[in-house]
């Protein structure tokens, strides 16, 4: 087996359909990238890229990056990832911690690896410009275990940690994603999540690249989405809450049929001002994290009025039934999961402690989440499991907030002395108003701040850390 036997599959059968649309309108079809890949794998494999080899990959998501991946997993060898939110220091981490055969580069980041100590004695460089007139059309046989791809955590809560995801785990999650993605009709994704690529034109649509900056997609214009959108006739979008947020406020326009959204949590405030303004469009929230994705996803237009008056009440953030491959227990609120698309340990081992619990042959992953199961089996998010205190969860107490007149942002968080604040953006004249609002639902803190920064990966979730750093308390 090997996981791109799905896309080669696909450009057997749909050659002449697009596959991707570059963020500077380049197309290519599944057939033009099938055989740029295998021009690829034989340029690789001629500089000495083999089974098991790992390359650390340095190009933008695009047309190059994708045909890339495609060539080195084809030869059997491993992709290394670096975090994006950590920028150049992420890249460092990503060397440093894997020792990598190869790096596959853009020009300026293979300069700029020769200043790198982490870098600079990496033996091969390899381009995406290296296309020869050679070709490997093979695809190397690999076992469900062979690595085929190491990633990285965010790092929110501590130095982020390599994730080595095998062949057979990925090839899970492409099948756990099948319901969302999989399609009859001839879809066409914009895809703001680089990873979500690879599902989208392995279920074969055709996936579009943003034209906006990845890094910040809380700059996003809602106009520029919608000319994207219409531009390419997307039927699906892919992308953050925040970009959800930016296109809640007017209708988008003919064309789409569904939204989804995941990476962060998307309020109930922002879920209803969207689906009022597109009733047809579907908004559907996809719950998970980088060890466990996905977990489960919930369809927001189907709910009833009294799930929105629980969520909008602060009894947690509905994200749908858990996906029929996930099991999922709790311990003392947080939840866990196990799974054939669940990562069971990481590259180093001794940071299986802090998030893996062994139960014979089952391992299951501490999301750090707390949340609860209703009576028809869906589940609800209610925070971060380490960030909340006497019964008092950020989602239950943010969502709640949004509510309050005045109030433009929230983020809830027990500082570090275990005392619970919420830090609040809005018209500070509101500020006695909010005091009494909150003493209905239990005590803590109100610090009125000017604005709620937010993480840098996806925009979307309090930065908390930040909200501490500025703050007259010490850090969580």
């Amino acid at each position: 087996m090997n996981l791109i036997d799905d896309f080669l599959l696909k450009a057997q059968r749909q050659g002449e359909r697009t596959a991707i649309i570059d963020r500077s309108g380049t197309v290519v079809s599944y057939g033009e990238l099938e055989r740029r890949s295998a021009r690829l794998a034989a340029a690789f494999a001629s500089k000495g890229i083999g089974k098991r080899d790992r390359v650390l990959v340095g190009v933008f998501p695009g047309i190059d990056l994708y045909a890339g991946l495609a060539a080195l997993w084809r030869l059997g060898a491993v992709a290394v990832f670096p975090e994006p939110a950590m920028g150049l220091a992420g890249f460092r981490h990503a060397a440093s911690v894997t020792r990598p055969k190869a790096l596959l580069a853009s020009p300026a980041i293979r300069a700029l690896a020769f200043f790198l100590p982490e870098t600079r004695s990496i033996p091969i460089r390899l381009s995406a410009a290296m296309e020869g007139s050679a070709i490997n059309d093979q695809c190397e046989s690999l076992g469900r275990g062979d690595p085929a791809l190491i990633s990285f955590t965010s790092g929110s809560t501590g130095e982020p940690k390599a994730i080595e995801r095998s062949h057979g785990l990925m090839k899970a999650q492409h099948s756990a994603l099948a319901p969302l993605i999989a399609s009859d009709r001839d879809e066409t994704d914009i895809v703001a999540f680089p990873a979500f690529v690879l599902t989208c034109i392995g279920h074969g649509s055709t996936a579009v690249m943003p034209n906006w900056n990845l890094r910040r997609h809380d700059r996003t214009g809602a106009d520029r989405i919608r000319r994207l959108a219409q531009s390419v006739a997307a039927t699906r979008l892919l992308v953050p809450p925040v970009i959800v947020d930016r296109l809640a406020g007017a209708p988008l326009g003919s064309g789409l049929q569904r939204v989804m959204t995941g990476g962060g949590p998307l309020y109930p405030d922002v879920a209803r001002r969207f689906i009022e303004h597109n009733p047809t469009i579907g908004l559907t929230v996809v719950y998970g994290s980088t060890e466990a994705e996905p977990v489960a996803h919930a369809h927001l237009e189907s709910l009833s009025e009294a799930d929105w008056d629980a969520a909008g009440s602060g009894q947690g953030l509905p994200v749908g039934t858990p996906v029929k491959e996930v099991a999922l227990k709790f311990a003392d609120d947080e939840i866990l999961v196990s799974g054939p698309h669940v990562n069971r340990g990481y590259l180093d081992a001794s940071r299986d402690l802090e998030t893996k619990l062994v139960e014979g042959e089952t391992v299951w992953h501490r999301t750090g989440d707390a949340g609860r199961l209703d009576g028809e089996g869906r589940l609800w998010l209610l925070g971060r499991h380490a960030a909340s205190t006497k019964g008092l969860y950020a989602f239950s107490v943010e969502t709640a907030a949004r509510l309050w007149p005045g109030v433009a942002g929230a983020a809830f968080a027990v500082d570090s002395e275990g005392r619970p604040v919420l830090f609040v953006s809005g018209d500070a004249g509101s500020l006695s108003d909010w005091h009494d609002r909150a003493s209905r639902i239990g005590t803590f803190e109100i610090e009125h701040v000017a604005q709620i920064p937010m993480d840098r990966r996806h925009r979307s979730k309090p930065d908390v850390r930040a909200l501490f750093a500025k703050s007259r308390r010490h850090s969580a």
